[in-house]
């Protein structure tokens, strides 16, 4: 039976498909979403609008669409994965709490200019950093670790890929040098130590009530690249860190769900 891969996290397992052959397509892809959020109720008197707002390109509305209506989690259980691979890069954006539900401050939803409907103006921005933000985080992966144990969710492999932000780029001539000047989304700017404490404490918060799973860990490749195809950031990596993820996944039964290598691979803008 062909895998049905769901990934419920961001850009950098996404990637293993665009950069590396093609084959997006065929995903469940769920990102710029995050754990408190899956489970908030929905956005009272949030309006999408008709086309695209902004520069929102279509994967990108569907998907701040689908964080501030909720229908997520749903699509995700409905879709009967055979592997859901978690990753948590995505976790990065402040909460926006509003009349009782959660949101993520993603860059899609300061670029959509939905933050000046009434409905999200009036909410309070919850730092990503904050006691208050990371409990609400612990509680919502307590009730996503009860759904994958009563839902169809239990008879997915689950994949835990292993995320860290680089501390250094690589330059096209092969020079390495820090990578300064980091910015979450709109000009905030981000120091990326305490982004990676916050990883890492998520990380082992989530492997402790959740069902087992295997994991995926290539730290010793993860270095950005200059000349990433959607530009420098301490999460768009050389092409070793793909190459050595996707090899971990084709060692745990996933290498048919890539396929051949295709220089026409359709662009998907990133994630």
């Amino acid at each position: 039976m062909k895998p049905r891969i769901a990934i419920l996290g961001s850009c950098i397992t996404r990637d293993l498909w665009p950069i590396r052959g093609g084959g997006a397509e065929f995903l469940l892809y769920i990102s710029r979403t995050s754990f408190p959020s899956l489970f908030s109720p929905a956005l009272a008197g949030f309006t999408p609008d008709d086309g695209l707002p902004g520069d929102l390109h279509q994967h990108e509305h569907a998907a701040l669409v689908a964080d501030l209506r909720k229908t997520a989690l749903a699509k995700l259980v409905a879709y009967r994965p055979t592997h859901l691979i978690f990753d948590f890069i995505d976790e990065r954006f402040d909460l926006l709490a509003a009349d009782g539900a959660l949101a993520n401050v993603s860059g899609e939803m300061v670029r959509s200019g939905y933050m000046a409907q009434p409905a999200l103006a009036a909410g309070r921005r919850l730092s990503r950093l904050s006691p208050a933000c990371e409990r609400l985080w612990m509680d919502g992966v307590a009730e996503f670790a009860a759904v994958v144990r009563a839902t169809p969710l239990q008879e997915a492999m689950l994949i835990h890929h292993e995320a860290r932000w680089a501390t250094h780029q690589r330059a096209p001539d092969g020079s390495l040098s820090p990578i300064t000047g980091v910015e979450i989304v709109g000009g905030q700017p981000a120091e990326i130590a305490p982004y990676n404490a916050l990883l890492e404490r998520q990380e082992a918060a989530f492997r402790s009530v959740m069902p087992p799973m295997a994991r995926i860990d290539a730290g010793h490749h993860r270095v950005a690249d200059t000349a990433h195809r959607w530009g420098l950031s301490p999460f768009h990596y050389v092409p070793e860190y793909y190459d050595e993820v996707r090899r971990q996944l084709d060692q745990l039964g996933l290498a048919e769900a890539f396929p051949r290598e295709r220089p026409d691979a359709p662009s998907i803008p990133a994630a």
